[in-house]
């Protein structure tokens, strides 16, 4: 069962998986040991992953479109052909106006408009509404950090690759899987996590932190929509939050352990300053979640 400590160590890990022990002792108030033992435990036990979430620009994904679909039929068969589209990240069966929803990340808006024009003759699809993202402030499965302009050779590559598999790998490990010196390795590593190209993160596994329930919702804003957008995404129980342009001001989505949570994390945006219209749909069955840089290992240079 996992205790008050184990919640504060994983919110640090998610802000920086590769923050130090003794930092992170700091943070919780134990000794270095001990504090070693509870993340080996977290990990070990499933309850998080530490890896490196690559930034969505650097693999051509700067786009995101949250797409509503209408649909006749089943909608089994639709989220079966989602599933195997390579810019869906997301696919859901949801309750509310529409039966499903996604969410899609392409290279531009001229490849988000061709993406709709494929999803539009997917089965059982009678019409689909898009939401495109302007700025995303929070994001459970991809970097929202800012991408700084940087060149990458096929030594950073062979690093990233060695990240996103292991994001608390020592620089020694590192070094030895790339064929560097461990002080070549760390000076490489810091430079991407710096850029912006790499960060990483503890991914938590749901059912060991009790989060059953998931809710999308879209709102209409009176005044700066940034600005809400980035006010909620600090709120408790919100694990994705976007602003930009279509049906909606601002979505995004809520986490909670039961639906009495998740009742209140609602009626938390709904009170918030600035917000106007929400509406909601429940996530009954995910078909597809994707970390939003993940490619497979293939893609990657070097």
């Amino acid at each position: 069962m996992l205790d008050a400590v184990d919640a504060a160590l994983m919110r640090a890990l998610q802000g920086d998986g590769r923050a130090t022990f003794q930092a992170l002792a700091d943070g919780v108030g134990l000794s270095r040991t001990a504090v070693r033992a509870r993340v080996r435990q977290l990990v070990q036990s499933g309850a998080i992953r530490i890896v490196g979430v690559l930034h969505a620009g650097v693999v051509g994904m700067e786009v995101l479109g949250h797409v509503s679909f209408r649909v006749s039929g089943p909608v089994g068969p639709l989220l079966e052909a989602l599933g195997e589209r390579e810019a869906v990240t997301f696919a859901a069966q949801s309750a509310g106006r529409f039966p499903a929803v996604a969410q899609v990340r392409v290279a531009d808006d001229g490849a988000l408009t061709k993406e709709l024009t494929d999803l539009r003759s997917l089965p059982g699809v009678e019409g689909a509404e898009v939401f495109r993202a302007n700025a995303v402030f929070k994001d459970a499965h991809s970097s929202v950090r800012e991408l700084r302009d940087i060149e990458l050779d096929a030594l950073d590559w062979r690093l990233v690759r060695q990240l996103l598999k292991d994001g608390r790998a020592s620089y020694a490990d590192l070094a030895r899987q790339v064929g560097l010196s461990q002080a070549a390795a760390r000076s490489r590593v810091v430079r991407l996590l710096n850029s912006g190209v790499v960060h990483v993160t503890a991914l938590v596994e749901p059912s060991a932190v009790g989060a059953n329930e998931q809710l999308g919702f879209g709102l209409r804003c009176r005044g700066d929509a940034e600005a809400l957008g980035s006010a909620l995404a600090n709120m408790p129980r919100v694990s994705f939050m976007a602003s930009g342009f279509g049906r909606y001001d601002i979505i995004g989505t809520l986490t909670a352990p039961d639906r009495c949570q998740l009742v209140e994390a609602l009626e938390s945006v709904r009170s918030a300053p600035g917000v106007g219209y929400v509406e909601t749909w429940d996530h009954l069955s995910v078909r597809k979640e994707r970390r939003g840089g993940e490619r497979p290992v293939e893609w990657f240079p070097g």
